[in-house]
């Protein structure tokens, strides 16, 4: 009887893990952003529109639980993270790691984008404006005010979270293992045309405030406020999200063992030994 070698530091994999998946989520959807508003939207479709960018952010996702579901178990949001925490046992000793290194990740594509974009950037928005902020952050819609966008991200984190258990629990017969990271990518398009206008459907705090972040220390002096007023908007896509995952976690019922990587401490009443992806 042979073992496998167990690797020696497991939480570097991990974290790198969910650093290089959330780099690559943010490299598709605030890439895909910058195309349609570098593009000339809403004047000219020629480079996409909501559609696009909805479906752009569903590939991200894909793509980046592909690429970090096996090793840290594809969190890859602060608020997934704190959600498992609080109801499905994920080691506590982990949490803080996990989200700085989702931070890191976001940060760093956002950087990626933002360099690679510059010149089509100044281009339509030489003063760096809000005009093309919402390339790396989200802001309330027109006429939306503040309440109802922390409201939105509540919901919209909620379905996404409650959702995700669903899909990746053993017991609730799920899609093929190979196929969940694709149904996830679905279920983020979804969220996009469904709750998209009342406040960009952040639904993730490391997705905004690491691209925001970066967008900030790059020229936009008002990044940190909302597109409609002088009010601080940073904090709102980071708190409400925290809170709709709680909700969401807390609304379902099933056991998940996807977002839980395969050495960690999380209590598991799923068939499943191992994470899925």
């Amino acid at each position: 009887m042979t073992t496998q070698p167990r690797a020696k530091h497991p939480l570097i994999g991990e974290l790198s893990a969910e650093f290089l998946g959330t780099a690559i989520l943010i490299l598709f959807g605030c890439g895909v952003v910058a195309q349609v508003v570098a593009g000339g939207f809403p004047k000219s479709l020629s480079a996409g529109d909501h559609n696009s960018i909805a479906f752009g952010w569903g590939l991200g996702v894909t793509m980046a639980v592909f690429v970090a579901g096996r090793l840290s178990g594809a969190h890859l949001n602060p608020a997934v993270t704190v959600a498992l925490t609080v109801f499905k046992g994920f080691d506590r000793r982990k949490v803080f790691p996990y989200i700085g290194a989702q931070f890191a990740g976001a940060f760093v594509g956002a950087l990626i984008v933002r360099f690679v974009y510059a010149d089509q950037i100044a281009a339509v928005d030489p003063g760096h404006t809000r005009a093309t902020q919402g390339i790396f952050s989200t802001s309330p819609g027109t006429g939306v005010s503040v309440l109802t966008a922390f409201a939105d991200q509540i919901v919209g984190t909620a379905i996404l979270v409650m959702v995700v258990l669903a899909v990746t629990t053993v017991g609730n017969n799920p899609p093929l293992a190979n196929m969940a990271p694709l149904i996830i990518g679905f279920l983020v398009v979804g969220i996009g045309m469904a709750w998209g206008t009342n406040a960009g459907y952040a639904i993730n705090p490391a997705r905004d405030f690491g691209p925001r972040l970066a967008s900030w220390i790059t020229g936009y002096s008002d990044a940190m406020y909302s597109a409609n007023g002088p009010e601080l908007y940073f904090w709102v896509p980071i708190v409400a999200p925290l809170i709709g995952g709680l909700v969401g976690v807390r609304c379902s019922s099933s056991e998940s063992s996807v977002t839980c990587p395969p050495r960690s401490n999380c209590r598991r009443k799923s068939a499943s030994p191992n994470p899925p992806h």
